[in-house]
C-alpha cells in the first residue's frame, strides 16, 4: 500500500510518499517540501493573507500531481496549527479546493500529540520504557506521556515558536533583555498551567524523555548533534546546560547571522530564538536535563496508523475533521 501524507504548517507545506507493509516500518518513497509562509501573513487578527494563500494552494496543487505520478493509493492531506487557529480557515479550506479538487482539513490538537507519540514509540521501543514526548511545531506545542503504544496524557499548549515570534518578540533579531525576561514568564505561566499530571507522573516512573520537531532537531545540532548525512539512526540528543548557552548566542544575532550557524536553516532562523525559550522552559518544567531527538514525527504517526487500520487493528487514531474513521 502506498500512502501520501501532506502536512501543512506554518512555514512549510511537506509531501511525505511512503510504502507500507505489515511488520516493516514505512519505506519513503518521495518527498516535496515547499514554502508557503502562513505564519509570517498571519496577522495579529488570525487571518491568512492572500499571498500566503495563494502559495498554499500552488504547493496543494504540486503535491496532488507528484502524488498522482507515483501512483498513491490514499492522499492525506491536512494542516496543524497555523490553518487550523486561522479566523478564515474555513474560506481557505473551501478555496483549496475550488482550485486543486483536494480536500484539505484540519487535525485536532490532542491527535497530533498522540499520532506523533505512536511514531515515537514506534522508534523507540519497548526499552525505552514510559515516554515523555515534546513537540515544538510553528503555532503550538504538543505534549505527551504514557507507557503504552498511545499516550496516556496528552495535551497542546500556545506555544508554537512562530506564534510567540509574531505576539511576543517585538523585534526577534537582537532579542533584547527585557522582552527576553517576558517571554520567558509566558511561556513557564503557560507550562505551569498545562503540565503538572505529566511532570508528577514522569517523576515517578523516570520514562525517556523524547523531543521531535524541526525546532528541537535544529537546536540539538546548534549544541552539537551529528549532521543529518551522519545517518538516521545515529543518537542524538539535547542537553539543557548546552541549551542555555545556545540562547545566548542566538539572542544577539539576526536571522541572517543565526541562519549561519550549525544545524540553524534560514526559514526558521527568526524563531529559532523562541523556540530555544520554549525548549529550555519545558526540560526546566519537566525536571529534563537530556532529551533524545526522534527522526519519526506526525507524518510518521499518521502513516503507522494507516497501516494499523489497514491489517484490521481497531486503533485508529488519524481522523481529521470532516472524514469518518
Amino acid at each position: 500500500m502506498r500512502l501520501g501524507v501532506l502536512d501543512i504548517g506554518s512555514n512549510t507545506a511537506h509531501l511525505c510518499i511512503a510504502d507500507l507493509a505489515s511488520g516493516y516500518p514505512p519505506q519513503p518513497v518521495a518527498t516535496l517540501k515547499r514554502r508557503i509562509r502562513l505564519a509570517e501573513e498571519t496577522s495579529r487578527e488570525g487571518v491568512i493573507g492572500q499571498a500566503a494563500i495563494d502559495r498554499l494552494i500552488a504547493a496543494v496543487s504540486e503535491a496532488a500531481a507528484v502524488a498522482a505520478h507515483h501512483r498513491v493509493h490514499e492522499l492525506l492531506p491536512f494542516g496543524t496549527a497555523a490553518l487550523r487557529d486561522a479566523v478564515n480557515r474555513d474560506p481557505i479550506l473551501a478555496e483549496i479546493q475550488a482550485g486543486t479538487g483536494v480536500r484539505v482539513d484540519y487535525m485536532d490538537a490532542e491527535q497530533e500529540a498522540r499520532l506523533t507519540f505512536l511514531a515515537a514509540r514506534h522508534w523507540h521501543g519497548w526499552s525505552a520504557g514510559p515516554i515523555l514526548l515534546a513537540d515544538i511545531g510553528g503555532g503550538s506545542m504538543e505534549l505527551a506521556y504514557g507507557s503504552g503504544e498511545t499516550p496516556d496524557l496528552a495535551l497542546s499548549l500556545p506555544l508554537g515558536a512562530g506564534r510567540l515570534t509574531r505576539h511576543r518578540l517585538p523585534d526577534p533579531e537582537r532579542v533584547k533583555k527585557k522582552h527576553r525576561r517576558r517571554l520567558h514568564k509566558h511561556v513557564t505561566s503557560v507550562l505551569a498551567q498545562g503540565v503538572g499530571e505529566i511532570s508528577a507522573r514522569h517523576r515517578i516512573d523516570q520514562g525517556t524523555a523524547i523531543a521531535t520537531s524541526r525546532t528541537f532537531y535544529q537546536l540539538a545540532r546548534l549544541c552539537g548533534a551529528p549532521k543529518t548525512k551522519d545517518g538516521l539512526h545515529v543518537a542524538r540528543e539535547l542537553r539543557r546546560g548546552d541549551l542555555r548557552q545556545a540562547i545566548e548566542l542566538l539572542a544577539g544575532r539576526t536571522a541572517v547571522q543565526r541562519a549561519r550557524l550549525p544545524g540553524v536553516s534560514a526559514a526558521r532562523a527568526r524563531q529559532i530564538f523562541a523556540g530555544a525559550i520554549v525548549a529550555d522552559a519545558t526540560m526546566a518544567a519537566l525536571d529534563l536535563p537530556v532529551v533524545r531527538i526522534c527522526p519519526w514525527a506526525l507524518r510518521e504517526g499518521i502513516l503507522l496508523d494507516r497501516l494499523h487500520h489497514s491489517a484490521g487493528h481497531a486503533r485508529h487514531l488519524f481522523a481529521i475533521q470532516g472524514e469518518s474513521a
